[in-house]
Protein backbone atom coordinates (compact mmCIF):
# COMPACT_ATOMS: atom_id res chain seq x y z
CA UNK A 1 0.00 0.00 0.00
CA UNK A 2 1.26 3.50 -0.82
CA UNK A 3 2.68 5.29 2.20
CA UNK A 4 0.51 8.28 1.35
CA UNK A 5 -2.47 6.17 2.42
CA UNK A 6 -1.25 5.92 6.00
CA UNK A 7 -3.00 8.62 8.07
CA UNK A 8 -0.53 10.70 10.12
CA UNK A 9 -1.08 11.31 13.80
CA UNK A 10 -1.52 15.07 13.41
CA UNK A 11 -1.63 17.88 10.89
CA UNK A 12 0.65 20.86 10.48
CA UNK A 13 -1.46 22.71 7.97
CA UNK A 14 -2.80 26.24 7.97
CA UNK A 15 -1.90 29.15 5.73
CA UNK A 16 -2.92 32.51 4.39
CA UNK A 17 -0.53 32.54 1.42
CA UNK A 18 -1.93 33.94 -1.82
CA UNK A 19 0.22 32.58 -4.67
CA UNK A 20 -2.22 33.50 -7.41
CA UNK A 21 -4.39 36.56 -8.03
CA UNK A 22 -6.60 35.79 -11.03
CA UNK A 23 -9.59 37.45 -12.66
CA UNK A 24 -10.28 39.61 -9.62
CA UNK A 25 -12.58 42.21 -11.12
CA UNK A 26 -15.51 39.94 -11.87
CA UNK A 27 -19.19 39.95 -11.02
CA UNK A 28 -22.39 38.62 -12.54
CA UNK A 29 -25.71 40.41 -12.13
CA UNK A 30 -29.06 38.76 -12.71
CA UNK A 31 -32.57 38.43 -11.35
CA UNK A 32 -34.43 35.30 -10.38
CA UNK A 33 -36.51 35.60 -13.53
CA UNK A 34 -33.43 35.99 -15.70
CA UNK A 35 -31.17 33.50 -14.00
CA UNK A 36 -31.63 31.04 -16.84
CA UNK A 37 -31.38 33.61 -19.60
CA UNK A 38 -28.62 34.28 -22.08
CA UNK A 39 -26.88 36.92 -19.98
CA UNK A 40 -25.15 34.40 -17.72
CA UNK A 41 -21.40 34.40 -18.25
CA UNK A 42 -19.78 31.16 -19.29
CA UNK A 43 -16.52 29.95 -17.76
CA UNK A 44 -13.15 30.85 -19.16
CA UNK A 45 -10.44 28.23 -19.61
CA UNK A 46 -7.64 27.82 -17.10
CA UNK A 47 -4.60 29.92 -17.62
CA UNK A 48 -2.14 27.16 -16.77
CA UNK A 49 -1.12 24.55 -19.28
CA UNK A 50 -2.40 21.01 -19.33
CA UNK A 51 -0.19 17.99 -19.14
CA UNK A 52 0.88 16.44 -22.44
CA UNK A 53 -0.45 13.18 -21.02
CA UNK A 54 -3.90 14.29 -22.22
CA UNK A 55 -2.98 13.84 -25.87
CA UNK A 56 -1.88 10.28 -25.22
CA UNK A 57 -5.21 8.76 -24.29
CA UNK A 58 -7.88 11.46 -24.44
CA UNK A 59 -11.29 10.20 -25.48
CA UNK A 60 -11.36 12.85 -28.22
CA UNK A 61 -8.51 13.96 -30.44
CA UNK A 62 -9.02 17.58 -29.41
CA UNK A 63 -10.30 17.32 -25.85
CA UNK A 64 -12.33 20.34 -24.68
CA UNK A 65 -10.88 22.55 -21.93
CA UNK A 66 -11.04 21.70 -18.26
CA UNK A 67 -13.82 23.07 -16.10
CA UNK A 68 -17.51 22.23 -16.23
CA UNK A 69 -18.76 20.05 -17.83
CA UNK A 70 -15.15 19.28 -18.71
CA UNK A 71 -13.62 16.88 -21.21
CA UNK A 72 -16.06 14.05 -20.43
CA UNK A 73 -19.58 15.53 -20.36
CA UNK A 74 -22.18 12.97 -19.34
CA UNK A 75 -19.65 10.39 -18.14
CA UNK A 76 -19.99 9.10 -14.57
CA UNK A 77 -17.92 6.25 -13.16
CA UNK A 78 -19.45 4.45 -10.18
CA UNK A 79 -17.04 2.22 -8.23
CA UNK A 80 -18.31 -0.11 -5.51
CA UNK A 81 -16.36 -2.15 -2.95
CA UNK A 82 -18.16 -3.90 -0.08
CA UNK A 83 -14.85 -4.08 1.78
CA UNK A 84 -14.67 -0.29 2.04
CA UNK A 85 -16.58 -0.41 5.34
CA UNK A 86 -15.95 -2.97 8.04
CA UNK A 87 -18.25 -2.80 11.04
CA UNK A 88 -18.64 0.93 11.59
CA UNK A 89 -15.24 1.93 10.18
CA UNK A 90 -14.07 2.88 6.71
CA UNK A 91 -11.12 0.85 5.45
CA UNK A 92 -8.31 2.80 3.80
CA UNK A 93 -6.89 0.28 1.34
CA UNK A 94 -10.17 -0.60 -0.45
CA UNK A 95 -10.96 3.12 -0.68
CA UNK A 96 -7.55 3.60 -2.32
CA UNK A 97 -8.29 0.83 -4.81
CA UNK A 98 -11.62 2.47 -5.63
CA UNK A 99 -10.00 5.84 -6.27
CA UNK A 100 -7.32 4.26 -8.45
CA UNK A 101 -9.87 2.41 -10.56
CA UNK A 102 -12.21 5.36 -10.80
CA UNK A 103 -9.52 7.75 -12.03
CA UNK A 104 -8.22 5.23 -14.52
CA UNK A 105 -11.66 4.49 -15.97
CA UNK A 106 -12.87 8.10 -16.03
CA UNK A 107 -10.04 9.12 -18.35
CA UNK A 108 -9.42 5.82 -20.11
CA UNK A 109 -5.86 5.85 -18.82
CA UNK A 110 -3.47 2.87 -18.63
CA UNK A 111 -3.14 3.35 -14.86
CA UNK A 112 -4.31 5.61 -12.03
CA UNK A 113 -1.22 7.83 -12.07
CA UNK A 114 -1.82 8.67 -15.71
CA UNK A 115 -5.43 9.42 -14.80
CA UNK A 116 -4.31 12.02 -12.26
CA UNK A 117 -1.73 13.43 -14.67
CA UNK A 118 -4.49 14.05 -17.19
CA UNK A 119 -5.80 16.81 -14.92
CA UNK A 120 -2.84 17.92 -12.81
CA UNK A 121 0.87 18.64 -13.17
CA UNK A 122 3.81 19.87 -11.08
CA UNK A 123 3.38 23.50 -10.09
CA UNK A 124 -0.41 23.39 -9.91
CA UNK A 125 -1.92 24.82 -6.72
CA UNK A 126 -4.93 22.59 -6.07
CA UNK A 127 -7.86 23.05 -3.71
CA UNK A 128 -9.81 20.11 -2.30
CA UNK A 129 -13.34 21.17 -1.32
CA UNK A 130 -14.69 18.92 1.43
CA UNK A 131 -18.18 18.81 2.91
CA UNK A 132 -18.25 18.49 6.71
CA UNK A 133 -21.98 19.17 7.13
CA UNK A 134 -23.62 16.16 8.72
CA UNK A 135 -20.62 15.12 10.79
CA UNK A 136 -20.10 12.53 12.03
CA UNK A 137 -22.72 10.68 10.01
CA UNK A 138 -22.00 11.42 6.34
CA UNK A 139 -19.15 13.72 5.26
CA UNK A 140 -16.36 13.79 2.71
CA UNK A 141 -14.42 11.04 4.44
CA UNK A 142 -10.88 11.44 5.74
CA UNK A 143 -9.99 8.28 3.86
CA UNK A 144 -11.09 9.79 0.55
CA UNK A 145 -9.19 13.02 1.25
CA UNK A 146 -6.01 10.98 1.84
CA UNK A 147 -6.43 9.17 -1.47
CA UNK A 148 -6.97 12.42 -3.36
CA UNK A 149 -3.80 13.84 -1.82
CA UNK A 150 -1.94 10.68 -2.82
CA UNK A 151 -3.30 10.94 -6.37
CA UNK A 152 -2.26 14.57 -6.70
CA UNK A 153 1.20 13.68 -5.43
CA UNK A 154 1.46 10.94 -8.06
CA UNK A 155 0.85 13.65 -10.68
CA UNK A 156 3.73 15.70 -9.24
CA UNK A 157 1.71 18.18 -7.17
CA UNK A 158 3.63 19.06 -3.99
CA UNK A 159 1.83 18.82 -0.64
CA UNK A 160 2.58 22.48 0.02
CA UNK A 161 0.53 23.24 -3.10
CA UNK A 162 -2.56 21.38 -1.84
CA UNK A 163 -5.19 23.28 0.18
CA UNK A 164 -8.09 21.38 1.75
CA UNK A 165 -10.85 23.88 2.43
CA UNK A 166 -14.40 24.45 3.58
CA UNK A 167 -16.47 27.56 4.12
CA UNK A 168 -16.88 27.39 7.91
CA UNK A 169 -13.82 26.94 10.13
CA UNK A 170 -15.74 25.49 13.09
CA UNK A 171 -17.43 22.87 10.96
CA UNK A 172 -14.12 21.96 9.33
CA UNK A 173 -12.47 21.43 12.71
CA UNK A 174 -15.48 19.65 14.22
CA UNK A 175 -15.40 17.13 11.36
CA UNK A 176 -11.77 16.30 12.25
CA UNK A 177 -10.12 17.30 8.98
CA UNK A 178 -7.27 19.29 10.50
CA UNK A 179 -6.02 16.48 12.71
CA UNK A 180 -6.34 13.92 9.92
CA UNK A 181 -4.63 15.84 7.11
CA UNK A 182 -1.38 14.44 5.71
CA UNK A 183 1.67 16.36 6.91
CA UNK A 184 2.47 19.36 4.75
CA UNK A 185 -1.01 19.75 3.27
CA UNK A 186 -2.50 23.17 4.00
CA UNK A 187 -6.05 24.01 5.03
CA UNK A 188 -8.27 27.07 4.98
CA UNK A 189 -11.78 28.29 5.77
CA UNK A 190 -13.60 31.40 4.58
CA UNK A 191 -15.75 32.21 7.63
CA UNK A 192 -15.69 31.33 11.31
CA UNK A 193 -19.15 29.79 11.59
CA UNK A 194 -22.70 29.83 10.27
CA UNK A 195 -24.90 32.86 10.83
CA UNK A 196 -28.25 33.72 9.18
CA UNK A 197 -27.18 37.17 7.91
CA UNK A 198 -23.90 36.22 6.16
CA UNK A 199 -22.91 39.65 4.85
CA UNK A 200 -19.39 39.74 6.31
CA UNK A 201 -16.90 39.45 3.43
CA UNK A 202 -13.73 38.88 5.44
CA UNK A 203 -12.32 35.78 3.78
CA UNK A 204 -14.14 36.60 0.54
CA UNK A 205 -13.11 38.54 -2.55
CA UNK A 206 -14.57 42.07 -2.60
CA UNK A 207 -14.17 42.21 -6.39
CA UNK A 208 -15.68 38.86 -7.36
CA UNK A 209 -19.34 38.29 -6.60
CA UNK A 210 -22.67 37.18 -8.03
CA UNK A 211 -25.48 39.71 -7.78
CA UNK A 212 -29.05 38.43 -7.69
CA UNK A 213 -32.26 40.22 -6.73
CA UNK A 214 -32.90 37.92 -3.80
CA UNK A 215 -32.71 38.75 -0.08
CA UNK A 216 -33.17 36.66 3.05
CA UNK A 217 -36.65 37.44 4.36
CA UNK A 218 -36.48 38.20 8.06
CA UNK A 219 -32.68 38.52 8.09
CA UNK A 220 -31.87 41.25 5.55
CA UNK A 221 -32.64 44.91 5.07
CA UNK A 222 -33.69 45.11 1.39
CA UNK A 223 -32.27 48.65 1.14
CA UNK A 224 -28.75 47.31 1.80
CA UNK A 225 -27.11 46.46 -1.58
CA UNK A 226 -24.86 43.87 0.13
CA UNK A 227 -27.88 41.63 0.63
CA UNK A 228 -28.04 40.94 -3.12
CA UNK A 229 -24.43 39.87 -3.50
CA UNK A 230 -22.64 36.59 -2.86
CA UNK A 231 -18.86 37.09 -2.81
CA UNK A 232 -16.50 34.33 -3.85
CA UNK A 233 -14.13 32.79 -1.31
CA UNK A 234 -10.56 34.08 -1.56
CA UNK A 235 -9.43 30.45 -1.66
CA UNK A 236 -11.26 29.99 -4.94
CA UNK A 237 -10.63 33.38 -6.51
CA UNK A 238 -6.96 33.91 -5.62
CA UNK A 239 -5.27 30.97 -3.92
CA UNK A 240 -5.81 27.93 -6.13
CA UNK A 241 -5.65 27.20 -9.85
CA UNK A 242 -7.67 23.99 -9.89
CA UNK A 243 -10.19 22.38 -7.55
CA UNK A 244 -11.24 18.81 -6.75
CA UNK A 245 -14.82 18.84 -5.48
CA UNK A 246 -15.66 16.15 -2.88
CA UNK A 247 -19.45 16.21 -2.34
CA UNK A 248 -21.42 13.60 -0.42
CA UNK A 249 -24.37 11.45 -1.52
CA UNK A 250 -27.11 13.20 0.48
CA UNK A 251 -30.72 14.26 0.61
CA UNK A 252 -31.33 17.95 1.35
CA UNK A 253 -34.45 19.46 2.89
CA UNK A 254 -34.53 22.49 0.58
CA UNK A 255 -32.41 21.61 -2.47
CA UNK A 256 -33.77 18.06 -2.71
CA UNK A 257 -30.25 16.67 -2.84
CA UNK A 258 -26.91 18.20 -1.94
CA UNK A 259 -24.14 16.83 -4.11
CA UNK A 260 -21.65 18.27 -6.60
CA UNK A 261 -23.54 21.43 -7.58
CA UNK A 262 -24.61 22.48 -4.10
CA UNK A 263 -21.21 21.75 -2.57
CA UNK A 264 -19.95 24.52 -4.86
CA UNK A 265 -22.86 27.00 -4.76
CA UNK A 266 -23.19 26.95 -0.98
CA UNK A 267 -19.56 26.23 -0.16
CA UNK A 268 -17.72 28.78 -2.32
CA UNK A 269 -19.59 32.05 -1.61
CA UNK A 270 -21.08 34.04 1.26
CA UNK A 271 -24.72 35.12 1.67
CA UNK A 272 -26.24 31.78 0.74
CA UNK A 273 -28.91 31.65 3.44
CA UNK A 274 -31.04 33.89 1.21
CA UNK A 275 -31.64 30.88 -1.03
CA UNK A 276 -33.61 29.08 1.72
CA UNK A 277 -34.15 31.60 4.52
CA UNK A 278 -37.56 30.24 5.60
CA UNK A 279 -39.48 27.00 5.22
CA UNK A 280 -41.45 28.22 2.22
CA UNK A 281 -39.26 30.99 0.71
CA UNK A 282 -37.02 28.65 -1.24
CA UNK A 283 -34.96 29.67 -4.26
CA UNK A 284 -32.39 26.85 -4.38
CA UNK A 285 -33.62 25.84 -7.83
CA UNK A 286 -32.20 29.00 -9.42
CA UNK A 287 -29.59 30.08 -6.87
CA UNK A 288 -27.51 26.90 -7.12
CA UNK A 289 -27.00 26.81 -10.91
CA UNK A 290 -26.58 30.60 -11.10
CA UNK A 291 -23.70 30.64 -8.59
CA UNK A 292 -21.98 27.76 -10.39
CA UNK A 293 -21.77 29.86 -13.55
CA UNK A 294 -19.25 32.25 -11.96
CA UNK A 295 -16.25 31.97 -14.31
CA UNK A 296 -13.79 31.30 -11.49
CA UNK A 297 -15.91 28.39 -10.29
CA UNK A 298 -16.77 27.00 -13.69
CA UNK A 299 -13.20 27.04 -14.98
CA UNK A 300 -11.33 25.91 -11.86
CA UNK A 301 -13.38 22.90 -10.70
CA UNK A 302 -11.90 20.24 -12.94
CA UNK A 303 -12.85 17.03 -11.11
CA UNK A 304 -15.72 15.80 -8.91
CA UNK A 305 -15.42 12.72 -6.71
CA UNK A 306 -18.60 12.05 -4.76
CA UNK A 307 -18.33 10.18 -1.48
CA UNK A 308 -21.10 7.61 -1.43
CA UNK A 309 -19.38 5.27 1.00
CA UNK A 310 -22.13 6.38 3.34
CA UNK A 311 -25.21 8.12 1.98
CA UNK A 312 -27.99 10.10 3.65
CA UNK A 313 -31.54 9.53 2.38
CA UNK A 314 -33.52 11.94 4.60
CA UNK A 315 -33.11 14.93 6.90
CA UNK A 316 -30.11 16.34 5.09
CA UNK A 317 -27.82 18.10 5.26
CA UNK A 318 -27.40 17.25 8.96
CA UNK A 319 -29.49 14.13 9.24
CA UNK A 320 -28.92 11.50 11.88
CA UNK A 321 -27.45 8.02 12.12
CA UNK A 322 -30.86 6.51 11.40
CA UNK A 323 -31.06 8.27 8.03
CA UNK A 324 -27.58 7.15 6.90
CA UNK A 325 -26.88 3.92 5.05
CA UNK A 326 -23.68 2.20 3.93
CA UNK A 327 -23.55 2.38 0.13
CA UNK A 328 -19.86 1.44 -0.35
CA UNK A 329 -19.52 3.55 -3.50
CA UNK A 330 -17.49 6.42 -4.98
CA UNK A 331 -18.43 8.40 -8.10
CA UNK A 332 -16.09 10.14 -10.55
CA UNK A 333 -16.93 12.77 -13.18
CA UNK A 334 -15.98 16.09 -14.75
CA UNK A 335 -19.72 16.78 -15.17
CA UNK A 336 -21.50 17.84 -11.95
CA UNK A 337 -24.95 17.73 -13.54
CA UNK A 338 -24.66 14.11 -14.68
CA UNK A 339 -23.16 13.14 -11.32
CA UNK A 340 -26.01 14.77 -9.40
CA UNK A 341 -28.64 13.22 -11.67
CA UNK A 342 -27.29 9.75 -10.88
CA UNK A 343 -27.03 10.55 -7.18
CA UNK A 344 -30.59 11.86 -7.14
CA UNK A 345 -31.82 8.54 -8.55
CA UNK A 346 -29.97 6.62 -5.84
CA UNK A 347 -31.36 8.76 -3.01
CA UNK A 348 -34.87 8.41 -4.44
CA UNK A 349 -34.44 4.65 -4.58
CA UNK A 350 -33.43 4.51 -0.94
CA UNK A 351 -36.31 6.78 0.09
CA UNK A 352 -38.82 4.54 -1.68
CA UNK A 353 -37.27 1.51 0.00
CA UNK A 354 -37.87 3.20 3.38
CA UNK A 355 -41.44 4.18 2.55
CA UNK A 356 -40.71 7.86 1.93
CA UNK A 357 -41.80 9.91 -1.08
CA UNK A 358 -39.16 10.73 -3.69
CA UNK A 359 -37.46 14.07 -3.06
CA UNK A 360 -39.40 15.94 -5.77
CA UNK A 361 -42.67 14.98 -4.06
CA UNK A 362 -41.54 15.83 -0.52
CA UNK A 363 -43.10 19.30 -0.57
CA UNK A 364 -43.54 21.94 2.09
CA UNK A 365 -46.08 21.65 4.87
CA UNK A 366 -46.52 23.81 7.98
CA UNK A 367 -44.13 22.65 10.74
CA UNK A 368 -45.90 20.68 13.45
CA UNK A 369 -43.18 20.61 16.11
CA UNK A 370 -39.77 22.04 17.04
CA UNK A 371 -37.90 19.44 15.03
CA UNK A 372 -39.82 20.29 11.87
CA UNK A 373 -39.25 24.01 12.48
CA UNK A 374 -35.51 23.40 12.22
CA UNK A 375 -35.80 21.86 8.78
CA UNK A 376 -37.34 22.51 5.38
CA UNK A 377 -39.63 20.23 3.44
CA UNK A 378 -39.85 22.11 0.16
CA UNK A 379 -37.27 20.27 -1.87
CA UNK A 380 -36.15 21.61 -5.25
CA UNK A 381 -34.04 19.02 -7.08
CA UNK A 382 -34.91 20.77 -10.34
CA UNK A 383 -31.76 22.84 -9.78
CA UNK A 384 -29.94 19.96 -11.50
CA UNK A 385 -31.88 20.25 -14.74
CA UNK A 386 -31.66 24.06 -14.64
CA UNK A 387 -27.87 23.76 -14.28
CA UNK A 388 -27.89 21.72 -17.48
CA UNK A 389 -29.86 24.52 -19.16
CA UNK A 390 -26.94 26.83 -18.32
CA UNK A 391 -24.50 24.47 -20.01
CA UNK A 392 -22.96 23.05 -16.83
CA UNK A 393 -23.52 19.42 -17.80
CA UNK A 394 -25.75 16.66 -19.14
CA UNK A 395 -29.11 16.02 -17.48
CA UNK A 396 -31.07 13.69 -19.77
CA UNK A 397 -30.68 10.18 -18.47
CA UNK A 398 -30.36 8.52 -21.88
CA UNK A 399 -27.36 10.73 -22.64
CA UNK A 400 -25.48 9.91 -19.44
CA UNK A 401 -22.71 7.34 -19.80
CA UNK A 402 -22.82 5.56 -16.42
CA UNK A 403 -20.01 3.05 -15.97
CA UNK A 404 -20.46 0.72 -12.99
CA UNK A 405 -17.53 -1.18 -11.53
CA UNK A 406 -17.55 -3.54 -8.55
CA UNK A 407 -14.17 -4.28 -6.92
CA UNK A 408 -15.61 -6.54 -4.21
CA UNK A 409 -13.56 -9.77 -4.18
CA UNK A 410 -15.38 -12.88 -5.32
Amino acid sequence: MNNARKPPEESRAETTDTPHDMDRRTFVRTTLAGALGGTILSGAGLGSGCSSVRKTFAAQEDAPPFGMPGPFPGRVVEVRHLGSIKGNELVQEPVGDMVDQGMQDLVGAPDATQGWRYFFEPGDVVGIKVNPVGAPHAISSHELVHEVVAGLESAGVARKDIIVFERFRRQFLAAGYKKHLPDGVRWEASSEDYDPVQLDIEGYDPDVYYEMDLVAHGHHDPSDPRTRRSHLSLVVSRKVQKIVNLPVLKDHCSAGVTMALKNMSHGFVNNVNRSHATHSANACNTFIPAICTLPQIRSKVVLHIMDGLRGMFDGGPGGSRKTVWDYHTLFFSTDPVAMDRIGWEIVDGKRLERGLPVVAEARWKPPQNDEERRTHSFRQPEHIELAAALGLGVFHRDKIDLRKLDLTPG
